[in-house]
């Protein structure tokens, strides 16, 4: 097992001692340099970003206890609703499908639209959050773009006025996302949107995006009830639940994602119950989804399922779509398009136009960039790392909203589907609010990392919510400490054998190990974990860049830049 030194026209590399803190004092991989950065805005948005940086902005600064709930505390729908007034009720001029849920909301919404795209409407779809620009969260029109620049600050200029007066009048308390949404409606009335896929922030009864009546709302979904931001929702899986059900109106159907724990889903079927909503769960008798195979198309993985609904409880839906290619990969994702396919069938049942091939199209043009995304061999080299596979994955989820131990086991069990016998190796970064004991857990016990290297990203904008790279890898040592797996990390002798000598070749001490490592530079610690991985000849491994959206974003962003 042999630390390779190469020579090529892409790389060249050397290894020097890390600090006493753990960071390696220098780490380059040779002539053809990589380099990472995050984007920054078009000079076009800047009025309006620095409009946006001017109001309060849980994304940076964290929820608020009790902001999800019915309390002198929470979220104020009155003022969103006063705002909405002010300009006009956009929401009220098109139908809507309103998601939400603990995880699978943003790749749901995705799915729909894209399937309500695939038949010829004209779709408005706003998610959150966003990985490079801010025109991620809307998308207007028959193509799966983003807003364009020129229409964003158009409509900021054209309701400016407006958006000032509101906040006079509601003595400054109007909020990042409560604008953001006000404008995701704006634009989509503006554009005579056919139908809108709206994704709830956070929670649902007191989120600003529920403000939907039931006149104007086609279906309601709820993906998933998991433990997040649990202070924010009332504090328990059971307020969650209650908080999420919030979106449920009168009269329309609700399309239950799952699976719940059974009295998680009576709570939800209760509260449709007396809002005289018709239920269909996509783990109802009768509706399936199955993975059949893994193969390669564009140089990526996609996934061959098949997807049948024979629903027969409240409503009747029916469909069967097999051999369905699914670009978006792991069993979750599989699990996500079935609620779309669901959520689509409710609309057909309501008299709108979506034919079976238009279902099938709209999930297999389906992609989400930064969850689960194997980047391509060019991309790879483009990063300075030719010859690497690389998964970048940020998780299906609100960027305030934890990371959870849900999400890193669906990415450690697509990893698992995909590239079964790999070795791996983890470059992580995360928010100061998320689970990093359990994130770790269970990708320690998933099976055997070559190494973890554990480094920053500024989350949302702001340096405070970022966790140093030593308090990480504190979390992945206890870790591993309580699962009873071998580690080698700074402080142990293994370490600093490896490292003492800048000319060191031999790896040998990390064959049942895994090496924990620190580095404040996230391009360091990808030019790190690829070294690691080459040290091996004729055994392929996997580069799996996650933790957040934020990580994700910078490796995106410095693709956008190199091409």
């Amino acid at each position: 097992m042999k630390l390779l030194k190469r020579a090529t026209q892409y790389t060249t590399t050397t290894f020097y001692s890390p600090t006493s803190r753990g960071y390696f004092k220098k780490f380059s991989i040779g002539s053809k340099s990589c380099f990472f950065s995050t984007s920054s805005e078009e000079p076009e948005l800047m009025n309006f970003m620095n409009y946006l940086d001017s109001l309060k902005n849980f994304e940076k600064s964290g929820v608020p206890k009790g902001a999800g709930t019915d309390s002198d505390d929470g979220f104020d729908l009155g003022r969103m609703n006063r705002l909405m007034d002010r300009l006009g009720n956009p929401h009220s001029k098109f139908k809507t499908v309103h998601i939400a849920g603990t995880k699978g909301k943003g790749s749901t919404a995705a799915f729909l639209s894209s399937i309500l795209r695939a038949e010829g409407y004209s779709v408005g779809c706003y998610t959150s959050p966003h990985i490079k620009t801010i025109r991620e969260r809307m998308n207007v029109g028959r193509l799966n773009r983003p807003v364009s620049a020129k229409a964003l600050n158009c409509l900021f200029h054209k309701i400016k006025g407006v958006l000032d007066e509101a906040i006079r009048l509601e003595n400054g308390c109007i909020t990042h996302f409560e604008v953001l949404t006000a404008m995701a409606f704006a634009l989509f009335a503006q554009n005579h949107v056919d139908i809108a896929v709206i994704e709830a922030g956070l929670g649902g009864a007191r989120d600003a995006t529920n403000i939907i009546s039931s006149s104007g709302l086609a279906a309601s979904v709820i993906t998933t009830i998991g433990e997040e931001h649990t202070a924010a929702l009332g504090g328990s899986l059971e307020t969650i639940a209650m908080a999420k059900s919030g979106i449920i109106k009168y009269g329309r159907p609700l399309v239950l994602g799952g699976p719940f724990l059974p009295h998680i889903e009576h709570i939800l079927r209760d509260e449709a119950s007396l809002m005289c909503s018709q239920v269909v769960s996509a783990y109802d008798a009768g509706i399936r989804a199955t993975i059949n195979g893994l193969s390669m198309f564009n140089d990526r993985p996609c996934q061959s399922c098949d997807i049948i609904v024979q629903a027969e409880r409240d409503l009747k839906l029916s469909i069967e779509l097999l051999d369905v290619k699914l670009c978006m990969i792991g069993n979750h994702q599989l699990h996500n398009a079935l609620t779309a396919t669901c959520a689509a069938l409710c609309l057909r049942d309501q008299g709108w136009k979506i034919s079976d091939g238009s279902v099938r199209a709209g999930l297999e043009n389906t992609c989400l960039v930064g969850r689960t995304q194997f980047l391509t061999s060019k991309q790879a080299e483009l990063l300075g790392l030719p010859g690497a596979t690389i998964l970048v994955d940020g998780g299906d989820f609100y960027s305030f909203v934890a990371h959870t131990k849900e999400s890193a086991k669906a990415l450690v069990d697509t990893i698992q589907m995909t590239f079964p016998q790999a070795r791996l190796a983890l470059v992580v970064a995360m928010a100061i609010d998320k689970d990093h004991l359990a994130f770790a857990k269970e990708f320690l016990s998933g099976r055997k990392l070559d190494s973890v290297i554990l480094t920053e990203a500024d989350v949302a904008g702001g340096k405070a919510r970022v966790t140093p790279a030593s308090l990480l890898r504190d979390r992945w040592i206890q870790a591993s400490e309580e699962l009873g797996i071998i580690t080698v990390h700074n402080g142990m002798a293994e370490y600093r054998e490896m490292f003492d000598d800048q000319l060191v070749t031999s790896l040998t001490v990390l064959e049942h190990k895994t090496l924990l490592a620190t580095s404040k530079s996230f391009a360091l610690s990808m030019k790190m974990a690829y070294q690691i991985l080459r040290r091996v000849e004729n055994q392929p491994g996997i580069l799996v860049v996650t933790g957040s959206l934020h990580i994700v974003s910078s490796v995106l962003a410095s693709l956008h830049e190199l091409s």
